[in-house]
């Protein structure tokens, strides 16, 4: 089986990330996606993080019943930062009858060379790139282990969100119904 590995804070999860998500397991040879929620980003400050679990269950409310995308909370036993290597060697392990794929957008793979060990990793998994108004994917764009693929783009950001909820703005399509519902009983993201 070919595994699309998205991986995320999903702080929050939202229609950007589900649509891109659902085109590329329809649209390319990808038979699941499953949606990686990782504990701390090593590129991105933890601060303002909604707790691991919660985002992981905002993520399965996301996803709901749909068979051909799968949420995950592989990282969160891992050693903590997150390094996409160290992920892949245990995913290896655990499922060596899989092959998995990253998925990223262009402006992801712009800074590629700045993940741990991003060698190894381009050679052995392929990316799977979306675009991005803001970046063309950089000096990586066209190596062997890229596949484009012409997935919407997405002018939604979980930071657009999050601010908006705290400035009292209704954010009710820019979420899956059953996210926008959680966030609002549990009060995430008002301060």
């Amino acid at each position: 089986m070919k595994i699309g590995l998205y991986f995320g804070s999903f702080n929050p999860v939202h229609n950007g990330h589900m649509m891109i998500a659902n085109y590329l397991v329809e649209y390319s040879d990808l038979d699941q996606i499953w949606m990686v929620v990782s504990p701390q980003n090593p590129l991105k400050p933890a601060k303002g993080l909604l707790q691991d679990y919660h985002r992981f269950h905002l993520v399965e409310l996301a996803i709901g019943d749909y068979p051909k995308i799968k949420a995950s909370k592989i990282e969160f036993d891992l050693p903590k930062p997150s390094y996409t290597i160290h992920t892949l060697t245990y995913l290896k392990e655990k499922f060596p009858t899989h092959q998995f794929a990253l998925i990223m957008g262009a402006d992801n793979l712009q800074t590629f060379h700045k993940w741990k060990n991003y060698e190894l990793i381009l050679e052995e998994h392929e990316l799977y790139v979306y675009p991005r108004n803001e970046s063309d994917g950089g000096d990586l764009k066209s190596h062997a282990q890229v596949r484009w693929v012409e997935a919407p783009i997405m002018e939604v950001s979980s930071t657009m969100i999050r601010n908006a909820i705290k400035d009292k703005k209704d954010v009710h399509f820019f979420l899956p119904q059953a996210v926008a519902d959680y966030i609002q009983e549990m009060s995430f993201y008002k301060k």
